[in-house]
């Protein structure tokens, strides 16, 4: 096979670039291309520490909405709650002192009787007839008393005129002495046998509620007394007794000693409504070693009879009270430990503040540490921490009654309501122990 040695060249020597500009140009080329690279990679250095930046930087936290309360001056009671029963000033069991037919009932079951009312009739004719021998007994040894006498007066005017011995006198006048014992022992034996007459008519002692009718007539009672014909207990008024701890019982007395009045509230066993109010009447006089308390009676007036004896009630007496201090809703204040503290909420902010607590009534606590005005958080504590943004959702509350400070502030939103002051329970009441 042979080769054209007359073929054309495909470029033109002409149009080739020299040799060293050709190597210049490609060095150019690559350094575009490195710089190129470089830049990238320096743009997404920059772009990877910025999304990292982002990435690390927190998150602003959202407001935490919450409800208040407004800390308020004003007066508190110092309270002890206590259980007692109500007992009855007078109980009588009624029995028959005679020994008798039951001839009359007088009196309904639960009937409300006065002092000197009739209850019960037994048969009294015997003892009718055994007053009127009596009677006749007296009447004849009174006669023979007065024949003595004038017998004695007679002698004394013989003696005075030497007519008769001195021992007809002396006799005469130890015969009246006899006669006047015989008199004596008669008038006795009447009036035993009036009140034997007088017990065949029962009537009652006091006033009071009759229990349930425990005999009829025709039944025969005795005198023994093994009998009991009617039970009645006075209710108006009427006492409870409770008890005091001895650790309580220094601050009660020396009330008792200042001659105050202290009230005594009477509630159903639930401690959700109140029955009654009365007041201390005395305190025993000793301490029961084996429980360490003291009884006290309460006296009520029990005009409705809603006491009843022998009923369990919760006891809460007001022993002083406590007059200009700071009180917070006790919702609002809570525990680290051993620890009280509340948040104050200034300018949408909460702020931790360690609080001293005293007395607690009715869901409100005595406080020190803040001051009547300061608005405290009411709610979402697991979420609030020192410097928490807060949204409050209500205006702030404050006790019923007390009105809070001129400077009170006024960063929240309308109202939503006051929560009343509620009645105390059982855990609620406080307790100065």
């Amino acid at each position: 096979m042979t080769v054209d040695t007359n073929e054309r060249p495909i470029l033109d020597p002409a149009h080739q670039l020299p040799a060293h500009e050709s190597a210049t140009h490609r060095h150019r080329v690559l350094w575009i291309i490195v710089g190129i690279l470089l830049l990238l990679a320096i743009v997404g250095l920059l772009l990877w520490r910025h999304f990292k930046a982002e990435k690390k930087a927190p998150a602003a936290p959202p407001k935490i909405n919450i409800t208040t309360a407004t800390a308020t001056n004003g007066d508190i009671g110092v309270y002890l709650d206590e259980i007692g029963t109500v007992t009855p000033v007078y109980t009588d069991s009624i029995t028959a002192e005679v020994t008798g037919l039951v001839v009359a009932v007088h009196f309904t079951e639960g009937q409300l009787v006065r002092k000197g009312d009739p209850l019960v009739d037994i048969d009294s004719r015997q003892y009718r007839a055994n007053l009127l021998q009596a009677q006749g007994a007296l009447e004849r040894d009174q006669s023979l008393l007065a024949q003595a006498q004038m017998d004695l007066d007679r002698y004394r005017v013989a003696w005075a005129r030497n007519a008769i011995q001195k021992q007809l006198l002396d006799d005469q006048e130890k015969i009246v002495l006899q006669d006047q014992g015989t008199v004596k022992n008669d008038e006795g034996t009447v009036q035993y046998n009036q009140i034997q007459v007088g017990f065949c008519h029962i009537t009652a002692p006091i006033s009071g509620r009759v229990g349930l009718r425990l005999v009829d007539p025709g039944n025969v009672v005795q005198s023994a007394g093994t009998v009991t014909l009617a039970v009645i207990t006075q209710v108006q008024p009427i006492t409870i007794i409770f008890t005091i701890p001895e650790d309580n019982l220094g601050s009660v007395a020396d009330r008792l000693r200042q001659k105050a009045k202290l009230t005594v509230d009477a509630w159903d066993r639930a401690s959700h409504k109140k029955i009654a109010s009365g007041t201390l009447l005395t305190l025993d006089n000793q301490i029961d070693t084996t429980t360490g308390t003291v009884k006290a009676r309460a006296l009520f007036e029990n005009k409705n009879d809603a006491l009843f004896p022998n009923q369990f009630v919760n006891i809460r007496l007001l022993v002083n009270t406590l007059q200009g201090v700071t009180e917070v809703p006790s919702s609002t204040v809570q525990q680290n430990g051993s620890t009280s503290f509340v948040y104050i909420i200034q300018n949408n902010v909460a702020h931790l503040r360690n609080v001293t607590t005293g007395v607690t009534e009715a869901g409100f606590t005595q406080v020190t540490g803040i001051g009547p005005g300061d608005i405290v958080a009411n709610s979402n504590f697991d979420k609030l921490q020192e410097n928490t943004a807060v949204t409050i959702a209500n205006n702030a509350q404050s006790k019923p009654g007390n009105n809070a400070p001129a400077n009170t502030p006024t960063n929240s939103a309308p109202t939503n309501g006051g929560p009343a002051k509620p009645a105390p329970s059982s855990t609620s009441g406080s307790r100065a122990k």
